[in-house]
C-alpha cells in the first residue's frame, strides 16, 4: 500500500522559513514524479512545486522562494520554503504521479498525503 506522510508545518512569521518533508512508502520512490500542492482557505487545491528525476518546476507564486528536492535513499521529498508570506498560508499536500504530463492536473496524481498546516502571520 502506497502511503505518503507530510510533516514540518507550523506557525511562522512573515519572512520566516519552514522545511516540509514527505516520506513515501510502498512505491519505488525514484521512478515517480513528486509534487507539492496547497489548499488555502476558501480556495481550490493548487500546484506549488514538482520534481521528476532532477528536473524541478515551480508555480510562479513561489519561484525563487521555495525549493523542492528529494533524497532517494530516505524516500523523502522536501519543500524548503523561504521568505514566507501570509498568502502562503494553506494546508500543504505531497502527491505522486506514475504518468505525469501536466503538473497542474490533480487527477494525474494517484496518491496523496494527509496534509500539513502552514500558517504565516503578518
Amino acid at each position: 500500500q502506497v502511503q505518503l506522510v507530510e510533516s514540518g508545518g507550523g506557525l511562522v512569521q512573515a519572512g520566516g522559513s519552514l522545511r516540509l518533508s514527505c516520506v513515501v512508502s510502498g512505491r519505488t520512490f525514484s521512478s515517480y514524479a513528486m509534487g507539492w500542492f496547497r489548499r488555502a482557505p476558501g480556495k481550490e487545491r493548487e500546484f506549488v512545486a514538482g520534481i521528476r528525476w532532477s528536473s524541478t518546476y515551480y508555480a510562479d507564486s513561489v519561484k525563487g522562494r521555495f525549493t523542492i528536492s528529494r533524497d532517494n535513499a530516505k524516500s523523502t521529498v522536501y519543500l524548503q520554503m523561504n521568505s514566507l508570506k501570509p498568502e502562503d498560508t494553506a494546508v500543504y499536500y505531497c502527491a505522486t504521479s506514475r504518468t505525469l504530463t501536466n503538473w497542474y492536473s490533480l487527477r494525474e496524481f494517484d496518491y496523496w498525503g494527509q496534509g500539513t498546516q502552514v500558517t504565516v502571520s503578518s
